[in-house]
């Protein structure tokens, strides 16, 4: 059946191999690509966090609460006029 001459379990532990091999690959791959994925975000993370905190110029807006008590009342005058 095999025309090379080899026996079939010859072949057959060949194609096994190199479907190892591939599949190997592929975890490679996939494992490569999603550590490139996750340094690229950690990478952009801190770039946005070093951006939001450097970034403190503009206005101050201070927030002062005034009590009644601290305010004096004003005297009181009465003004009577006689008419001529």
């Amino acid at each position: 059946m095999a025309s090379s001459g080899r026996p079939t379990s010859s072949l057959a532990s060949e194609r096994a191999r190199a479907r190892r091999a591939r599949s190997s690959r592929r975890v490679l791959h996939w494992s490569g690509g999603l550590l490139v994925l996750a340094f690229v975000f950690f990478v952009g993370l801190a770039v946005g966090m070093a951006l939001e905190g450097n970034g403190k110029t503009g206005d101050q807006t201070l927030v002062r609460t005034l009590l009644p008590t601290t305010l004096s009342p004003r005297e009181t005058v009465t003004v009577t006029v006689s008419k001529p």
